[in-house]
């Protein structure tokens, strides 16, 4: 059956998920999907370390490039005699070498990720992606690496090769995403900020990095960092949403909504505030997208009221 023909709960109850809560098992759900997801460079790959991928440089390799005239110090082994004899012109054969390309996922559990009106949180949601991202590198023979955070805490992740750094992966994903829950009305003791410098440590030139995240707590010294990045990585945004977010629902009564020490009454009934509030918040996620790409990053939308493999099909 298709994704989007499943009930809410018939859905998690496919993928062992409550919604709210992060357990392993849901996490090892995505494994037999991982072919749902391409991870496939756009770009020719940096590296310094021999893999699967396309070095940008041209030498003796495993890949064939082209064919130019001989210059001082080529090997001779790689001329071509046909165009040689053809041209009258010594030819020598081009080769790019196969580069390593590591995946770095950098998931974010913040407290505005702790929010979910539908079908699961959008820190869940960021966790499932984070899975299928991570299976996805693994079963193209990538190694994964990664920071996992929240504002009270984070844990690195070196490159890993196969299962080994998958499961590593998601043991800190379940970890952290219930410390957070744990800790929501603490006072914060990492940024977003903080963590981008992480990772600009750990990813080396020529990574593909899946930053995955509602991209609510950046700050001007955050998009620095996020530019920097973009010069030597490949950068993904998954842009984690719930519509309650940018669309009220109308009701007949108020609804009060809370945050840590923080609660709002909301007139739902009222037609003209919804309108309101549905524009203000379309203008600020417009505006925050474009400054994202404009950062360097190619952005993805994904609802967390909505399984994730129907929504994955459009990337």
């Amino acid at each position: 059956m298709n994704q989007s023909e499943l009930s809410p709960q018939a859905f998690l109850t496919q993928c062992h998920s409550n919604g709210a809560e992060l357990g392993l098992k849901e996490l090892l759900y995505y494994k037999p999907k991982a072919n749902l997801l391409s991870l496939r460079p756009k770009h020719k790959v940096k590296s310094a370390q021999a893999g699967q991928y396309l070095a940008p440089h041209k030498g003796r390799g495993m890949e064939f490039a082209e064919v130019r005239q001989y210059q001082y110090g080529d090997d001779i082994r790689a001329i071509d005699w046909r165009v040689t004899a053809r041209t009258g012109e010594v030819h020598t054969k081009l080769y790019q070498e196969e580069k390593e390309r590591p995946v770095f996922v950098f998931t974010d559990f913040s407290n505005s990720m702790l929010f979910g009106s539908q079908l699961l949180l959008k820190s869940v949601q960021a966790a499932h992606l984070s899975a299928l991202v991570a299976w996805s590198a693994c079963q193209r023979g990538d190694r994964l690496g990664g920071i996992v955070f929240s504002e009270y805490g984070h844990h690195e992740l070196k490159p890993t090769a196969r299962d080994k750094g998958v499961l590593a992966l998601c043991h800190q994903l379940v970890d952290i995403h219930k410390q957070s829950v744990v800790n929501r009305d603490s006072n914060a003791a990492s940024t977003f900020e903080d963590n981008l410098k992480r990772l600009g440590h750990l990813a080396k030139p020529g990574s593909l990095v899946y930053l995955i995240s509602d991209f609510n707590n950046l700050d001007d010294a955050s998009f620095k960092q996020l530019e920097r990045l973009a010069r030597h990585c490949e950068l993904i945004g998954c842009h984690i949403t719930d519509p309650f977010e940018l669309q009220l629902p109308a009701h007949q009564e108020a609804l009060t909504v809370s945050a840590g020490e923080h609660s709002w009454t909301l007139p739902l009934m009222d037609k003209r505030f919804r309108e309101q509030f549905a524009e203000q918040a379309q203008h600020a996620f417009s505006a925050r997208l474009e400054r994202l790409k404009r950062a360097g990053m190619t952005m993805q939308g994904f609802s967390a009221a909505t399984a994730l493999e129907s929504q994955i099909s459009r990337y």
